[in-house]
């Protein structure tokens, strides 16, 4: 291969990421939803759901986003310093206020920061239910269930690394639905819950590589339209991406081993999220 070769290869991979993040953005995207990102950690949000982030939280798509965390990620004692971390990252990928970005003072009895950790899917339940359908205790059941949200988006039953904490975020949010339409069968659930697809390892790791396989995958699927669509598909442009790595560079700082390194560079998570809604009873 010739000089004229080489040089040509850098210029394809950057027309191809940007003909990606276009034709990503021909996908349905939920608009004038109140959505929550329900995580584990600090870090969970810059990690894997940044694109997510700053699609939704375009000022054109008119979403009020809140962030969700149910440990401050205090395994190594910095549970105060992530905290503050979390808060940073969030407001750098389109969070509009502090106020929306909320963690959870539980860790040292039901919701402990652990890689084994089997968080009890009721006990998420229950906090989900007080937090976003406060009045469902007192409501009667020929009544439609109510809620003071739209979206539930977090992890799926695989977790994306298999870490116990976030799978069971996945079986926690099914159990807070399933127990929001307790008694309430014949009506729609109020919050639709879309969680992020796990890829295999190969495709975890090959970054931009991912996108023609994903969008294939999206457009062969089977697709909803209207308020609630799925899949969702976004792909960040090349200045999402560097949005997506400061958050963790500048903002989590603690959490900068050598091999976040090398997350922030080849997970395709901090380009490519792929999620799809659930069904729900």
């Amino acid at each position: 291969m010739n000089w004229i070769t080489w040089a040509s290869v850098p210029i394809l991979v950057f027309g191809m990421w940007l003909y990606s993040s276009q034709a990503s953005s021909s996908f349905p995207n939920l608009r004038h939803k109140r959505i929550v990102l329900l995580i584990a950690h600090p870090d969970d949000e810059a990690m894997f759901f940044a694109p997510i982030l700053l699609a939704l939280t375009r000022p054109e798509n008119r979403n009020h986003i809140k962030i969700l965390c149910l440990s401050s990620g205090d395994a190594d004692g910095l549970g105060e310093t992530r905290k503050k971390e979390l808060v940073k990252s969030g407001l750098q990928l389109g969070i509009h206020s502090e106020d929306d970005i909320l963690v959870i003072e539980d860790e040292h009895v039901n919701f402990p920061d652990s890689m084994s950790a089997n968080w009890h899917p009721r006990l998420i339940a229950n906090l989900l239910l007080s937090a976003f359908a406060p009045k469902m205790a007192s409501l009667p059941s020929k009544q439609a269930p109510e809620a003071n949200i739209d979206v539930l988006i977090t992890f799926d039953r695989h977790g994306i690394s298999s870490h116990a904490n976030h799978q069971a975020l996945y079986h926690g949010a099914h159990a807070f639905l399933k127990a929001l339409m307790h008694k309430h069968s014949g009506w729609d659930c109020p919050i639709k819950l879309y969680t992020l697809t796990t890829t295999t390892i190969a495709r975890k790791y090959l970054s931009l590589l991912d996108a023609p396989l994903t969008i294939a995958r999206a457009v062969l699927s089977r697709k909803e339209l209207g308020n609630y669509p799925t899949p969702l598909v976004t792909i960040s442009s090349p200045v999402g991406y560097r949005k997506a790595q400061k958050a963790m560079t500048t903002a989590h700082k603690s959490q900068m081993r050598w091999f976040r390194w090398g997350w922030i560079t080849f997970s395709r998570y901090m380009i490519i999220n792929d999620l799809r809604k659930e069904k729900t009873l």
